[in-house]
């Protein structure tokens, strides 16, 4: 008697859809937060001694939504923790559009800031724990490519702004019909998504988990997308020959890799282009955002591609380039032709190390503390950043190269030691097998 062969793959469904473009936007809206702060204390006169401040302003309320959230998340669920980051952004963003005094926009930056971080922590996690096996990694690097789109858009903003000497009003206008429309999708494809299954089912909530699955899945996807859960819950990763990678090598590979690509990122963009080339500082963030978008579409071959091997092309190949950039300082700072070849070159590499070690740093950890500790990674990594920022303002322009040479040295270290002892996590593995558990 022949038998029929049962598909037991994970198919794509309209709820990845749904679950894509939603984590997608979040990607997006949380670096145009993070990029207006500078942009929206200026609609604005800000005291003199609020200067340094202003600096720091958006750096730490991110990190402050990031710590919170992260163990929230863990707690009470990732679905639900949108839902209060979707609440923040509503009352920051109708507080923005009112404020007219620093103190006002101060608070909408800090509640915008607090939901960004909250936000793309959530989604670095539930991405990995949602997403199909064999579009796990793709998915993932494309929606962090969400992030590189949002500074593509808002180089040109800045260019057409720069232009057309945009009024406060029609910033402020512009951004709060921005965050109306994406809340809107955002809450419109959460309606349509669930809660996350491994997370359910690691809780001991396997009879929601299954209505869940069935709900959004339908019987057949249902099943499958809770079979593998089930087994590794019911066959423990101890009971399995399997690389064992301790916490604190994880701990040290991604918060040196996070550190390097939050400090070091923007040397020639935001560092020496306002020095070399005032007047093209705006034509120069939009080539280096276009860099990064275009560049991001490697990301499609995630789930083919090593992950080791990426870090590691990723953070050497923007070591290197640092170092040329440092010793031809004579060369391309009278050469604009040169110096946007260089910024295209290094925004490559750069974007590289960026998508993987963002991949990376929420998918190793166990399902019961992914949120906590992805958001210990971030807060420590962003919050390292905040000191750099007032130190490059304190030393010279050579001292400012020099740094950024030992920030990516530092992470190159991480990138080296995770090729060495590490595991993979990339070329279709499973969230199971790259968390170890």
């Amino acid at each position: 008697m022949s038998s029929v062969a049962v598909d037991t793959r994970e198919r794509w469904t309209s709820t990845d859809s749904w679950l894509f473009w939603s984590f997608g936007l979040g990607m997006l809206l949380e670096n145009y937060i993070f990029s207006l702060a500078p942009v929206a204390t200026g609609w604005v006169k800000v005291p003199k001694v609020l200067d340094q401040l202003m600096l720091s302003w958006a750096p730490i309320w991110l990190i402050i939504g990031i710590i919170i959230f992260g163990p929230i998340a863990d707690r009470f669920g990732r679905k639900s923790t949108f839902y209060l980051t979707m609440a923040l952004y509503a009352v920051g963003g109708i507080i923005l559009i009112f404020a007219h005094t620093y103190v006002w926009i101060l608070i909408a930056l800090a509640l915008l800031l607090l939901a960004s971080g909250g936000e793309m922590n959530t989604i670095m996690v539930a991405s990995h724990e949602m997403m199909p096996r064999l579009h796990r990694s793709k998915t993932m690097m494309m929606e962090l490519n969400f992030i590189n789109l949002g500074a593509f858009l808002l180089g040109i903003l800045a260019v057409i702004s720069s232009a057309w000497n945009s009024s406060e009003t029609f910033q402020k206008s512009t951004v709060g019909v921005a965050l109306i429309i994406v809340l809107f999708v955002l809450f419109l494809a959460r309606t349509r998504t669930p809660e996350s299954i491994r997370w359910l089912m690691r809780q001991g909530r396997r009879e929601q988990a299954e209505a869940e699955a069935i709900r959004y899945y339908g019987e057949e996807q249902g099943r499958i997308r809770l079979e593998p859960v089930q087994k590794r819950i019911e066959q423990p990763s101890d009971s399995m020959p399997k690389k064992r990678v301790s916490l604190g090598l994880r701990f040290y590979v991604t918060l040196t890799t996070a550190f390097a690509g939050s400090a070091g990122f923007g040397l020639m963009t935001y560092t020496l282009a306002p020095n070399f080339f005032p007047k093209l500082t705006s034509t120069i963030i939009l080539i280096a955002g276009a860099t990064g978008f275009f560049s991001g579409f490697f990301g499609l071959f995630g789930d083919r591609w090593s992950r080791k091997k990426l870090l590691l092309t990723g953070y050497l190949g923007t070591f290197i380039i640092t170092v040329l950039i440092y010793f031809t300082l004579g060369a391309w700072s009278k050469s604009l032709a040169l110096f946007i070849i260089l910024l295209v070159i290094l925004n490559v590499f750069v974007n590289i190390g960026y998508l993987t070690e963002d991949a990376l740093k929420g998918e190793v950890w166990p399902t019961h503390r992914r949120g906590t500790y992805t958001a210990i990674v971030r807060f420590v990594s962003i919050g390292l950043y905040i000191p750099t920022i007032y130190i490059s303002y304190a030393i010279s322009l050579k001292g400012n190269m020099v740094m950024n040479i030992i920030i990516w040295a530092i992470g190159l270290t991480g990138a080296l030691l995770w090729v060495a002892r590490g595991i993979e996590t990339g070329k279709g593995v499973s969230i199971e097998e790259a968390s170890l558990e």
